[in-house]
Order: C-alpha cells, then structure tokens, then sequence
C-alpha cells in the first residue's frame, strides 16, 4: 500500500493524518502508526444495536442543553485525600468533604466544592496512588469512606468498638503529620473495619435498600463485585489471570462467582455505603446553602488491566493507550497508559457505555434512580473533555508524540453527557485546555457544558495577560490546576527548578527560566494595571490574593479557588511525566514552611479569607 493510499484509509477512518502543534506548526502523523490505528478501527465486532443515542437529536428537533448556573459562584477545588481532620484515618474522607462544605457556605459563601476523581482502586494494597489512573471510573474508592458513620457501626459491641479504635488511632495520629498519606495504611485498616462492620445484621428498611441498589445497577454492579473478588486471589491486572477468567462471560468465570459470592456481596455492600456518605455529602452542601454543591470529576480513563477494562472488553482497544502531544509544559507529550474506547464499538452500543458512566459519576443508576437516595453530585468536571470529538492514541512501545488523534461522534458522545446532567439538574464542566480544535468549544457551549479558563493559559493576540473582559463567560475559571505548581511556586521560579531536577524540560534551562520570568513580569505587570497590586515586587500570599482578585474581574460563571493555594502550599500535586520520581498525589494538605493544615485549621488562616473576599470580589 503506497503512503497515499494509506493515509486515505486513515482518514476514511476517522484518523487525522496530520495535526497542528503547540507552536502552530503543521506535524505529520508517522505511517506505522496510521497501520497500526487503521487495524484497530477496521475490527468492529458488534452489530448494530436498536435506538439511538442519549441525548442525540433526531431531525427536527432542538437538541438538549445541560443546565447552566442561573447565578455566577465561587468555590474551592480540593484534592480530597489531602484534607485531612483530626477524626479522620489517615487522609481526607467523606464526613470531611461534607464538613468542608459546609463550612465554605457559610462561613465564606461559596457555591461549590470541586473534588478529585473518587473512583475505585484495587481491592488489595498496594493501593495505586493517582485518582486518574483507577481500576474503575464507575464506581467509587471506599478509602473515602467515614466508617463511624456507616448506621451499623452504633450496633458493634464494646470490644469490635475498641478494635475498630485500635485501627483508626494511628492513622488519626498520622494526620496531625506533614508525613506523606499512606494509602496502604488506609485501606488496610479501613478494610479490615468494613469486615467487622459487616458481620451485623441490616435492619429490613436498610436490607431492602441495599436490596434496591443492587436491582438498580443490574449487571454492572456485580461485574465490579466479581472483579474485585477474583482480583483478591489473582491480583489486579485481569490480563495476568488464568486465561478462563479474563472472559467475564465465560462459564468458568460463572462457577467462580458462584464460589467466591460471599467476597463479591461484600464489595456490592461496599459500594452501596459509599453511595449513601457521597450522598449525604452533597446534601450536607445544599443544606449549607450552596446552589450547585459538590461537583464531581471524572478521569479520561482507566487502569488497562483494571474492572473497567475487563467487563468492558467490548469497548476497549488493547494495544494502545491514550495520551496528548506535546504542549508548551509537558514538551515531551505525554502517555496517561489508558485504553481507549473504539468510536465503532461505541456507536454499535448506541454510545449507552459512556451514558451509563456519566450518570454513575452525578450519582445515577442506568434506570435513572438517585443511587444513595440523591443524587450525589451538583456538577461534574470531565477530566480531557476533547475525548469526546477526539483521542491521542498511542501504539504500543511508541512515544507521546508518535500518536495520532482519532475521531469519535461528537453529536453523540456530548448528548449523552447533556442527557445525564439534565437527568441529575447538575452542571457540567469540560477540562478543555491544551491542544483544542476551534469548533469544539462552541459545540460545548451550545449544549450548556462549561469550559476551563485557566489564569496562565489566557492570553491574547501577541501572548499578553488577556484582559479580565474578554474571558468567555460560560465557563470555570482557576488559576492553576492539580497539575501545575502553586502560584506561589510561578512567582518564586520554583516551577522551573523542580521540572529541571526531574528532566522534564526540552529546552536549554537558561531559554525556559527567560520564558517564565518574562510570563510572569507580564502578569505583574498586569495586576498591577488592574489595581490589584501596588508594584511589581509582591510578597507570595499578596501575590495569590491579586491573582484571585483578576478571576473575579472576569465574567467567569463559576471561579475555583485552590485550596492547596489558599493555604499557601508551595508543592505541586501531581508532576505529569514522572511516576516515581516526584510524590504524586500522596502529599498533605501544608501551609507554606511544610506545616501540615488540618481542617480544623482552616478558619484560623487569614490566607484563606483573603483570598475568598478577593474572588467573591468585596476585597
């Protein structure tokens, strides 16, 4: 087959057989990888099924629109895991988060709370650290859970009480630490509670809910169970089991389940307790006073060996993983090592997977049904919402930027996420920064999805600050993102020192220190222009409070504030490009000299109600 021949069978296909880059420069797409992504896309191995796709019109009609904030709000964005109080084992969980918010409506008036991805792990430690890398997008991480707040744990007897202390004591010890959480630790104790919690008989209203939860959620829910039973005896990555087991519907995998029913009961039990404290979360915010609550996040993908992959082997590409080119701070792209889903797959399901998985993510039932009596979420962040029209797929063994973008039915895909947040009356917002095609933004907003206007993207025509009144007005506005440093960290020069010593830079230090030093003597210069700083020489905590007070200048219906900002950490989240060489996603919530902040603290730290006011614009 000759080059042009190839590429013709590419695009036929709904590959781009060329893209433009960061830098604006057209870059051909390799032909191995246009062979290898053509032979994927030509294996469509399911027929056509009835029905069309949630939320897709049909001719004549006005398609369906997400709700959309009647008012604009303000709220903060939490790694949830690093918010830890004094009750809590080790991490944040879900009685923090409701107390959070709680607190955050009341006391300074904010409308939300945007957390991040709670999805399940494995069933067994080592607990993978990254919530965007789980072993399921579909259900949740019982790490999150509040085990004194589970009704069952008032009918334990005096020694499973003393038990139970002897388990949370340590961990409750450790969160007074700026010790990096332990996971592990976590779910080894939290797992061995759950064991005993679970030995006392469910009162009828509580069986016949349980009972309700499990009819609800049909076959899906049990595949999870399933999964994280046989992953018990044989690990995590399904692709490494006795070869009968990794076909979910093969009859060895039937008779197992049988025998191992007890191990899958216990994980549905799990999940419907999650269900209820997620639940009880969002209606804790709402009783607060805040008009939207907490909103959810939703990861790109997940764990390739993991439960998603394994029931959903219809769905997903073996062989390829999912990730983006390169862009101005990750120089080299990047490779998040998740499957991606096949458009042909997807639209023979008439897309219902991933309608089935957006409304899981607001709390939702395939039926419609509110899973934890609520629903559980008042808006949701979709993590990479350009994987709704497109995908960075990677061959295997190939690097991030031998990728090529392949197309998916964006009609299809964006009607079945309005369709689950207009079932939920929730928001929906679309991380959609980086490499994004010009129409697509338009497409969202025409169906009510926000967009994610982040401070150090927005420029204008020849790379300047953008004025506060030309950012658009539908969408969620934040200074950074979890995986960007603290702006504390742009104004010191420490972003650059940390990519530097883990080798993340792909330009001469001395090129990328000029570069960041001239961004940021433009954006001083800009908030001074605004008023919002005397001078060009500001202190870090001045420096954050200007940055919020530009936010609030904008017509932005929804500002997250960092709370990890707020307190004034200096330390980035999560460092795309490295694994173990940086601590992702494993560090606590500190103030600015390592000190860690509990939620306790909160209200005593005169940063956090400055930054507040600012964004709420009476600063």
């Amino acid at each position: 087959m000759s080059n042009a021949e190839l590429r013709q069978r590419a695009e036929a296909l709904g590959v781009q057989v060329t893209y433009w880059d960061w830098q604006g420069r057209e870059t051909t797409v390799p032909d191995e990888t246009l062979q290898a992504i053509a032979a994927a896309l030509e294996d469509v191995t399911l027929p056509e099924q009835p029905g069309s796709p949630p939320g897709k019109r049909t001719a004549g009609t006005q398609p369906a629109v997400a709700p959309v904030p009647g008012q604009r709000s303000w709220g903060f964005t939490v790694q949830l895991y690093s918010l830890r109080s004094r009750a809590s084992w080790g991490q944040g969980d879900l009685r923090d988060l409701a107390e959070f918010a709680a607190w955050a409506a009341r006391d300074l008036g904010a409308g939300f709370v945007l957390i991040n991805p709670l999805h399940a792990a494995e069933p067994l430690p080592p607990v993978s650290p990254s919530p965007y890398l789980p072993m399921s997008r579909r259900w949740i991480s019982p790490l999150y859970l509040r085990i004194e707040d589970i009704p069952e744990f008032a009918e334990l007897n005096f020694p499973e009480r003393t038990r139970l202390a002897a388990l949370g004591n340590p961990l409750r010890a450790a969160s007074g630490t700026a010790a990096l959480i332990d996971r592990d630790a976590v779910w080894l104790a939290k797992r061995t509670a759950l064991e005993i919690v679970r030995k006392v008989p469910l009162s009828p209203p509580r069986q016949a809910s349980l009972d309700a939860f499990r009819v609800r959620n049909g076959p899906a829910l049990d595949d999870w169970g399933t999964w994280c039973a046989f992953a018990e005896v044989h690990g995590p990555d399904y692709r490494t089991w006795p070869v009968p087991l990794r076909d979910p519907r093969s009859a060895e995998t039937y008779v197992l389940r049988g025998d191992l029913s007890t191990r899958v009961d216990f994980h549905v039990w799990v999940q419907w307790l999650v269900a209820e404290q997620t639940a009880a979360a969002q209606a804790s915010a709402r009783a607060a006073g805040m008009p939207i609550g907490i909103v959810a996040d939703l990861a790109v993908g997940a764990h390739p060996g993991g439960a998603d992959a394994w029931a959903g082997q219809h769905v997903y590409v073996p062989g390829f993983s999912v990730g983006a080119p390169p862009d101005e701070f990750n120089q080299r792209g990047q490779d998040w090592t998740l499957m991606p889903p096949h458009p042909g797959r997807l639209a023979a399901l008439s897309y219902r997977p991933l309608a089935d998985l957006v409304g899981s993510a607001f709390g939702l039932a395939p039926d419609g049904a509110a899973l934890g009596g609520a629903p559980s979420a008042g808006g949701l962040r979709i993590d990479h919402t350009m994987g709704l029209s497109r995908l960075w797929w990677i061959p295997a063994g190939q690097p991030p930027w031998a990728g090529a973008y392949v197309r998916y039915d964006a009609e299809a895909t964006i009607g079945a996420v309005v369709a689950s947040a207009t079932a939920a009356d929730a928001v929906a917002i679309g991380e959609d920064l980086g490499t994004v095609e010009p129409w697509l933004r338009g497409a969202l907003a025409a169906r009510g999805v926000l967009g994610t206007s982040v401070l150090w993207f927005e420029r204008g025509w020849a790379g300047e600050p953008l004025a506060p009144q030309w950012w658009r007005r539908n969408c969620l506005a934040t200074v950074s993102t979890h995986d960007m440093p603290p702006a504390a960290a742009f104004l010191t020069g420490q972003q650059v020192t940390e990519r530097l010593a883990l080798g993340l830079l792909a330009r001469p230090e001395a090129e990328e220190r000029a570069e960041a030093a001239k961004a940021l003597d433009d954006w001083l210069r800009a908030l001074v222009g605004e008023g919002l700083l005397p001078s060009r020489d500001p202190d870090p905590d001045t420096f954050t409070v200007a940055l919020y007070g530009y936010l609030a200048k904008t017509p932005a219906l929804m500002i997250g504030v960092s709370l990890a900002e707020a307190v004034g950490e200096r330390r980035s989240q999560n460092m795309p490009g490295t694994t173990t060489e940086y601590p992702n996603w494993r560090l606590p919530l500190c103030g600015p000299g390592g000190e860690p902040v509990l939620l306790e603290d909160l209200p005593s730290i005169p940063l956090v109600r400055a930054v507040a006011g600012a964004v709420a614009g009476s600063a």
